[in-house]
């Protein structure tokens, strides 16, 4: 069955989301890093604006720009209505208020809709689905990133987290998902599965981040090759 974007919520994050999120610090951000599930992110954007080195992955970047704009726009509203109506579910500390999100989102996706054609057209955003195999040899990534995705959708199943994950682990050194709690912000019991069966070959380790929006899901996971 062909995947529709009508059934994605692209809502994109930005540069210092990014490195609250997966704890990146000036080192980090010199190495060569994928992002799994990016979307709309401005993240590669503004990496590439730095003289980053980013390649980001998602399966929306099989549709057009004018294609991912339209389907933003058909969600935002729905999106913003239903964060007022959990606003108790959510820390607004470094995000002060509903307007403030709006604002800080849409400037994310507008960036990435001005950078998404160049983008693609130099390999930057490139059109995957995990835990399908990606054309790239082993080790090729210093770090891969994964946000509010794998971990995230426990419906998925243990299987699909656990294929996507190695094969993120194949093509890089290094992986870090965040955060590391369930759609309801609760931790699962796939979740403690998933870290067993890691730490039977990699180093596994669980970081609090200073990124916390969501309550409860300020912890990172990164899953390094010993």
């Amino acid at each position: 069955m062909a995947f529709k974007l009508d059934s994605v919520v692209p809502w994109g994050r930005n540069m210092e989301e990014y490195k609250l999120m997966f704890r990146l610090n000036d080192s980090d951000m010199s190495k060569k890093i994928a992002g799994f599930g990016d979307g709309p992110a401005c993240f590669n954007c503004e990496m590439t604006e730095r003289n980053g080195n980013v390649t980001s992955f998602d399966v929306i970047y099989q549709f057009s720009k004018s294609e991912i704009e339209r389907r933003i726009e058909e969600v935002r509203v729905t999106v913003m209505q239903q964060m007022r109506e959990n606003m108790d579910n959510y820390v607004w500390k470094n995000i002060k208020s509903l307007d403030e999100l709006e604002n800080i989102r849409m400037s994310a996706m507008r960036k990435f809709l001005a950078d998404y054609e160049k983008g693609r057209a130099q390999g930057r955003y490139i059109f995957h689905e995990l835990p399908d195999r990606l054309p790239y040899g082993e080790d090729c990534f210093d770090i891969g990133l994964s946000s509010h995705f794998l971990l995230m959708y426990t419906s998925l199943g243990y299987d699909f987290h656990i294929a996507a994950m190695t094969e993120m682990l194949r093509v890089c050194k290094e992986i870090r998902i965040f955060p590391i709690v369930d759609l309801d912000a609760n931790k699962t019991e796939m979740i403690k599965s998933v870290i067993e069966y890691f730490q039977r070959d990699y180093e596994v380790g669980i970081v609090t981040t200073e990124y916390e929006f969501q309550k409860g899901d300020n912890k990172l996971l990164i899953i390094r090759k010993k």
